[in-house]
């Protein structure tokens, strides 16, 4: 167990975090939260020990160990796979240190001997013997095949290397594990791999991310970091956002039908916990969901921005021909003959391993790039907005915020410029900030509202959740799903693909395989399942 009495943590005036009282135990996972800046991975590292706080402090039961996701991607370039995994056990590796340094003395006494015992009993106490095939047990299921396991760090590239950090902190059976953006770099099957991991993991479990099917697959508990407290709240991410949201509904109309309200938020709390108490994350974790109450639930703070698409006009039944397109990118085939229509209201997540194919598909249909054979046609009455991965260029300037976004709108005004910027969350002197000094989430939602000032009827968003916070990428996934038009989008994001798509298409190197249906029937369909082995093999 984790207790932090007291913690407050000053830089000059200002307060990060002010007289912070938590317990983090045993059985639960805690999905730490909070808005960009609000200090989630500073806490990890008060956690950790790694920051000291301004005051109060941080105690672990004694006998508990605690492992932290490093994020030091060059820190052990100079050692071995296998053994870098099994550093995560500080503990056992300095044995293991200790009795090779021993046994490899030239003038190895008595003295030497009697130490050597001591070692490997204690050795042989931690599972010693069991290391290795513990630690390339860890690797295989974060996907680092074994003829990597006895290379050096520096040898893998950079998202390989973050899949045997995570092996370091999950090896040895911590007590405790500090997790920052664990699924960062990890491709469908290792999230999955790590959700099996940490449903069966018994300690105690501290994690910040921005995936919410992550979180709502392996929370019990959020922990919302906000005004410098946190908020304890028992569920998962989506039980949170939904129930803080009724909540604050119920709030801002006090003196309207508050006993219907009331009622709505009970019904809600008792469909959750019925749901999630026949879960397998529920039942791994002792039920504890199922003593949500009322009293429970509080109206959240945090703002979301207002994110609405609306078509100016309505697209015909002719919206989008791709005929037999292929193209190579430096020396690589990534699009091979493909062919397919898009249809009126279709949502298609374009899927599959090679990121350079997709965003090379929609660099192809917006005019930047030219196809090597093939050919694309759009409908006479589409319009087309474009979320490109790379926005950097459309910020290489000194306008202030409201001259960057008047050149996409056609209502010139100011007032009316400054009340769209407002609801983005650019609100006062924010409006005036240079568009070159923005960092990556506020780009992103810059680009956002130039897509909904253009009123297209057919968008293309290549991973537009990158850079966002979870309270964007909330607004964003619910503003898409309402949205009545076509898309084509590209996301690692699970639940952002699952509730907005109802079409799936997956570049392979032998073509497409095309499938209306959602993202997670899309996963689980054998016959799927099957061609795919075919197109990969």
């Amino acid at each position: 167990m984790i207790t932090v009495t007291n913690v407050s943590l000053r830089y000059g005036k200002r307060a990060l975090f002010e007289d912070v009282n938590i317990k983090f135990t045993p059985g639960n996972c805690y999905g730490l939260i909070g808005a960009n800046g609000a200090g989630k991975s500073t806490f990890l590292k008060i956690l950790s020990g790694e920051i000291e706080p301004t005051k109060g402090e941080v105690s672990i039961t004694p006998g508990e160990r605690l492992a932290v996701l490093k994020q030091n991607h060059f820190e052990f370039d100079e050692v071995e796979v296998l053994m870098t995994v099994i550093m995560g056990h500080t503990r056992l590796y300095k044995i293991m240190e200790e009795k090779n340094a021993l046994y490899a003395k030239p003038d190895f006494s008595e003295e030497d001997g009697m130490r050597a015992a001591e070692l490997e009993g204690e050795f042989q106490e931690l599972d010693g013997w069991q290391a290795e095939s513990d630690a390339a047990e860890l690797l295989l299921g974060l996907g680092i095949p074994t003829e990597l396991h006895n290379v050096k760090m520096k040898e893998l590239d950079g998202n390989q290397k973050v899949r045997v950090l995570l092996a370091q902190a999950l090896f040895g059976n911590p007590n405790i594990l500090l997790l920052d953006e664990p699924t960062n770099h990890l491709d469908l099957e290792s999230i999955q791999w790590l959700i099996n991991f940490l449903g069966k993991f018994e300690g105690t479990v501290i994690v910040v991310s921005h995936d919410r099917h992550f979180l709502n697959e392996v929370c019990t508990h959020i922990a919302d970091i906000d005004f410098g407290k946190i908020q304890m709240y028992v569920g998962n991410y989506d039980f949170w956002y939904e129930s803080s949201q009724l909540a604050l509904k119920m709030a801002r109309e006090q003196n309207k039908r508050i006993e219907e309200k009331r009622k709505e938020l009970e019904a809600f709390i008792a469909r959750f916990s019925a749901n999630a108490s026949k879960s397998k994350q529920a039942t791994s974790r002792k039920k504890l969901l199922e003593k949500l109450t009322l009293e429970d639930i509080r109206p959240s703070n945090r703002k979301y921005p207002f994110i609405k698409f609306t078509p100016e006009r309505e697209a015909g039944k002719q919206l989008l021909t791709v005929d037999r397109l292929s193209k190579t990118v430096d020396g690589e085939l990534v699009l091979n003959n493909i062919s397919f229509v898009v249809n009126k209201g279709d949502k298609i997540a374009l899927v599959g391993p090679n990121g350079i194919a997709k965003t090379t598909l929609f660099q192809i249909l917006m005019g930047e790039l030219e196809a090597d054979s093939g050919e694309y046609s759009w409908g006479v009455t589409t319009s087309q907005a474009y979320f490109p991965k790379e926005n950097s260029a459309y910020f290489d300037n000194d306008l202030t915020l409201v001259d960057w976004l008047r050149q996409y709108s056609k209502d010139q005004d100011e007032s009316y410029i400054r009340g769209f910027l407002g609801r983005m969350l650019f609100s006062g002197e924010e409006a005036l900030k240079k568009a070159s000094v923005l960092s990556g989430g506020e780009k992103v939602r810059c680009m956002l509202s130039k897509m909904m000032m253009s009123g297209a009827n057919v968008l293309l968003l290549d991973e537009p959740t990158n850079h966002l916070d979870l309270e964007s990428i909330t607004a964003l996934n619910n503003g898409l799903i309402e949205f009545d038009g076509t898309m084509l989008f590209v996301s690692h994001d699970h639940q952002f693909v699952q509730t907005i798509a109802n079409r799936i298409i997956e570049i392979t190197p032998k073509g497409l395989i095309d499938r209306t249906t959602t993202y997670e029937e899309y996963l689980a369909n054998e016959d799927i399942k099957k061609q795919r082995e075919l197109q990969y093999a």
